[in-house]
């Protein structure tokens, strides 16, 4: 073979190497609404801020059991561990985008030394803390997600690690896949839309009000396209409901 035609060979398989490189990128899109450092900086401020701490020290969790040695009640804004939940233009296949941004989760402790977790949620242009929740699972999910961005899927309260296309199970006892469990991104999209898809918008269970009716209010996520959005629950009954191009259901805050 001449030098230019191996020159040549050589030049087409790098070519073909860039192309799907490209194309296994574009695939494996991203979460919207990523927090910026400018969020994460106001999530810091209320998050560590004199309401919050007020609130953590007189946060008492049923049956909870205070720490041996109590400590003054504060969060440990420093770390943020920021949580997704899938949409329904992405259970629909409208959309390449996985998820979007729910809440961020922040580490902290109560009055009486108890552990828990500040939720802080964008609205509008401001960033506000939603709820205190017991224990501190988001931290631990992440820190086994190693890397990966936190999945949660709060219909069946299941939790997952992404990374790149590749879904690994946190915590999927409901859902019957033991932790470690790998998926592809095209297969838990599928999974998605076998439990969901008969509850999106248009459906009979939408037409038949069978989660008791919507409402609720959209984050104010920043996202590439308004179906990326989730929205916020309003739910009768404990029933998922999906609507507005985004996944609405109950989620679990942990007391």
């Amino acid at each position: 073979m001449s030098v230019l035609k191996k020159a040549l060979g050589a030049a087409v398989l790098a070519g073909a190497a860039m192309l799907a490189t490209a194309g296994a990128a574009s695939a494996a899109a991203g979460p919207a609404g990523t927090p910026t450092a400018a969020d994460t900086a106001a999530i810091g401020q209320v998050t560590g801020g004199p309401a919050t701490l007020d609130r953590l020290a007189t946060t008492k969790f049923p049956g909870a059991h205070a720490a041996a040695a109590a400590s003054r009640a504060g969060a440990d804004a420093g770390t943020q561990v920021a949580v997704y939940e899938p949409t329904a233009a992405f259970v629909a296949g409208t959309s390449d985008v996985p998820a979007a941004l729910a809440y961020v989760a922040v580490p902290a402790r109560t009055g009486d030394g108890t552990t828990a977790t500040v939720w802080a949620e964008r609205q509008g242009a401001a960033w506000t803390v939603v709820n205190v929740a017991s224990g501190d699972y988001e931290k631990k999910y992440a820190e086994a997600a190693a890397g990966g961005y936190l999945l949660h899927e709060p219909q069946v309260n299941a939790w997952y690690a992404v990374h790149g296309e590749s879904v690994t199970v946190l915590d999927g006892s409901v859902t019957g896949l033991a932790a470690g469990t790998k998926l592809s991104l095209r297969d838990y999209r599928a999974a998605l839309h076998q439990r969901y898809a008969d509850k999106l918008p248009g459906s009979a269970y939408d037409r038949d009000g069978a989660g008791g009716g919507y409402g609720g209010r959209e984050r104010a996520v920043p996202a590439a396209d308004p179906a990326d959005v989730p929205v916020l629950p309003f739910v009768l009954g404990g029933a998922l409901v999906l609507a507005a191009g985004a996944i609405v259901a109950p989620r679990l805050r942990r007391r």
